[in-house]
C-alpha cells in the first residue's frame, strides 16, 4: 500500500500539479456564477507558479538536503563494499532502444566505475528493481551489465539486487543480500539530494554505511540565486519538494528513525 501511495499521492501533491489544479478550478468557477472567486484563484495560481519557477526556493530546498553529508574522504581508508542505488537507468527506454538508457545525470554509474577501479577488492552491489506503478517493467539492474562491459569492469564483480522498488526496499533487500559483517566498511552511493533519506533507511535496518554523495545540483555555499528559466526553476522546486515530502512520509511510517538524517 505504501508503494502505491508513494507513486500516486506524491505525484498529485507536487507543487506544480496543485497550483495548476488551483488555476483550472478557478477557470471553471469563472465559467459559472463564481467569477470573482474563480478569477482570484486563477490569479493566485499564476502568481505562485511564477514565484516558485523564478525564485531560488527550489535551489534552497535542494541545497539543504545536499549539505547534510560532505563528500567522502578517501583518507578514511579502503572500503570493504560499495552499494550503488539505482534510479539512473530507464528500463522502458533501455528495452525500447536496445541498450542502457540513462534517465538521470549518470553520476551514480560514473562513481561505481571509478570506485570499482580504485578499490579492486571491494564488493559492489547495484540495487535497483522495477519502480513502475504497475510493476510491468524489467528491473533496472538487468541493464547494468552492458555498462560494466563498456567500462571494462568484470560482471562477476557486481552483484545485482533487482527486487527493490523504493529506497526502503533498497536498504532491506541489500542487507539481506550481502549480510554485512561487524566492522566492515560499506560506502553508499546515491545523489546528494537523496542521501539523507537513503542513509536513514539503511540506518533503520541496521546496515551501517558511509555516505558517498554524487550528482550535486547546487554549490557548496548557500548562495542560491533566482532561476532565469521558469521550467528549470519549477522542475527543481518540484524535485526538492518531492524529496522533502518523501522524508516526512518515510519518517511518519517508521521507515526511517529520524526526519532529516545527517552525518554523525
Amino acid at each position: 500500500m505504501f508503494f502505491i501511495l508513494s507513486k500516486t499521492v506524491a505525484l498529485l501533491i507536487l507543487p506544480s500539479n496543485l497550483l495548476i489544479a488551483l488555476g483550472l478550478v478557478g477557470l471553471a468557477l469563472m465559467a459559472v456564477s463564481w467569477r470573482r472567486l474563480g478569477a482570484g484563484m486563477a490569479m493566485t495560481s499564476l502568481l505562485l507558479l511564477a514565484a516558485v519557477g523564478f525564485s531560488p526556493l527550489g535551489g534552497l530546498l535542494t541545497h539543504a538536503l545536499e549539505n547534510r553529508f560532505p563528500p567522502w574522504d578517501p583518507a578514511r581508508g579502503t572500503p570493504d563494499g560499495i552499494v550503488v542505488l539505482g534510479g539512473e537507468i530507464s528500463p522502458k527506454l533501455s528495452r525500447g532502444r536496445g541498450e542502457p538508457a540513462l534517465g538521470g545525470e549518470g553520476a551514480r554509474i560514473v562513481a561505481m566505475a571509478k570506485l570499482a577501479r580504485t578499490y579492486p577488492d571491494a564488493r559492489i552491489v547495484y540495487s535497483g528493481g522495477d519502480a513502475s506503478l504497475l510493476g510491468n517493467q524489467a528491473p533496472e539492474a538487468n541493464f547494468i551489465y552492458p555498462l560494466l562491459d563498456s567500462f571494462g569492469i568484470a560482471r562477476e564483480r557486481v552483484v545485482l539486487e533487482a527486487r527493490s522498488r523504493n529506497t526502503a526496499e533498497n536498504a532491506a533487500f541489500t542487507k539481506d543480500l550481502v549480510k554485512p559483517k561487524p566492522g566492515e566498511r560499506w560506502l553508499l552511493v546515491t545523489s546528494a539530494w537523496h542521501m539523507p533519506r537513503a542513509i536513514g533507511c539503511f540506518r533503520s535496518v541496521g546496515f551501517s554505511v558511509e555516505a558517498y554523495p554524487v550528482g550535486w545540483l547546487t554549490g557548496a555555499d548557500a548562495n542560491v540565486g533566482p532561476s532565469l528559466v521558469f521550467s528549470s526553476g519549477l522542475a527543481q522546486f518540484d524535485s526538492g519538494a518531492h524529496e522533502w515530502i518523501g522524508l516526512l512520509a518515510y519518517w511518519f511510517t517508521g521507515k526511517t528513525d529520524e526526519f532529516l538524517p545527517g552525518s554523525r
